[in-house]
């Protein structure tokens, strides 16, 4: 049964060319993988909360989130089915990598993170932001 989850595009600023951040798992699935801030949404907990509260326990950052896309992240060599509701927007305060969540966390331009193996299918996700913002690598 597909799980629901939350991925977050957290920018540095309101700049077209602005930085985001990227995690690095410091768990399975992907540990040691760069990926989007985010987590699975606990019951009875709306979208928009989990991401605002993944965002915080991950990095330590307030996220001003709006609603970007869904993808379906379908992996069946690693048993993961899930639809992925993304959020986009600002992170304000000081970033504090979560050790038990993240071993570290860093800012990349959309080119420099679409360039990583990302965790999960967060590649797509920022190819698919990158189209539709202008920003990063054109995806063919």
């Amino acid at each position: 049964m597909p799980k629901t989850t939350v991925a977050a595009i957290i920018k540095r600023d309101e700049s077209a060319q602005s930085e985001i951040l990227l995690a690095r798992r410091n768990h399975d699935p992907y540990y040691g993988f760069w990926c989007l801030p985010g987590g699975h949404i606990e019951p009875n907990e709306p979208a928009l909360e989990a991401v605002i509260r993944e965002v915080k326990e991950e990095t330590g950052l307030d996220f001003a989130a709006h609603f970007f896309s869904y993808f379906d992240e379908i992996i069946p060599e690693r048993h993961i089915h899930a639809v992925v509701l993304v959020f986009a927007g600002l992170g304000t305060g000081a970033v504090q990598a979560q050790a038990e969540e993240v071993s570290e966390t860093g800012w990349f331009t959309i080119s420099q993170a679409q360039a990583l193996p990302l965790a999960f299918q967060h590649n797509a996700i920022l190819d698919a932001y990158a189209a539709r913002t202008n920003e990063g690598v054109t995806v063919e």
